[in-house]
C-alpha cells in the first residue's frame, strides 16, 4: 500500500476563514422571527379582510368564503411575484413570506416565470409544479392519513 500523506491545509486558509468572518453579515435570530411573524400575520390579515369582504358583499358563509378567499391571495400573490415585488417580501422577510398559501403561489409563479422561455409545454407546463409538486402529494397523502384514522376513531365510538 503506498504512503499517503495528509494534505494540510494551505496557508491561505486561516486568514480567508477570518475575513469571511469579517465580511459575514450578523443576524438577529429575534429580529427575524419578529420579522416573519409580523409579516406572516399581516398577510393573513390581508386574507381575513378579503374573507370578510366575501361574506358580507357576496353572501357567502365563514365556510364557503375560504376557496374564494384563497384564490384571491394566490392571485395576488401571481401579481406581486411578476413585477418582482413579492421577491422583496420575501427578502425581508423570510419565512413570514413563504408559510401562507402566497408563499405556494410564489414558489408555482417563479418556476413558471424563470422557464417561460423554454416555451409553455416544456419551460412553464414542465416545470411550474416541480417546487409545488411533493408539497401538492404530502399534503394530500397526509389528509388520506388523517381522514383513515378519524374514520377508523369513529367507527370505533372513539369520537
Amino acid at each position: 500500500m503506498t504512503d499517503q500523506k495528509e494534505k494540510s491545509p494551505s496557508p491561505d486558509v486561516p486568514e480567508y476563514q477570518t475575513y469571511l468572518k469579517e465580511k459575514e453579515t450578523k443576524s438577529s435570530l429575534l429580529k427575524n422571527c419578529l420579522k416573519a411573524f409580523f409579516v406572516g400575520g399581516f398577510i393573513c390579515f390581508i386574507g381575513q379582510l378579503i374573507s370578510t369582504f366575501y361574506i358580507y358583499n357576496f353572501n357567502f358563509t365563514e365556510q364557503t368564503a375560504g376557496n374564494p378567499t384563497t384564490a384571491t391571495l394566490i392571485f395576488i400573490t401571481m401579481i406581486l411575484t411578476g413585477f418582482g415585488l413579492y421577491q422583496r417580501i420575501g427578502q425581508f422577510s423570510g419565512a413570514g413570506s413563504a408559510v401562507p398559501v402566497t408563499g405556494f403561489g410564489n414558489a408555482v409563479i417563479s418556476s413558471a416565470i424563470e422557464h417561460r422561455t423554454e416555451g409553455f409545454i416544456l419551460g412553464v407546463g414542465s416545470n411550474m409544479l416541480k417546487l409545488a409538486g411533493p408539497v401538492i402529494v404530502y399534503g394530500v397523502f397526509s389528509a388520506f392519513i388523517v381522514a383513515l384514522i378519524k374514520t377508523i376513531l369513529i367507527k370505533l365510538g372513539v369520537i
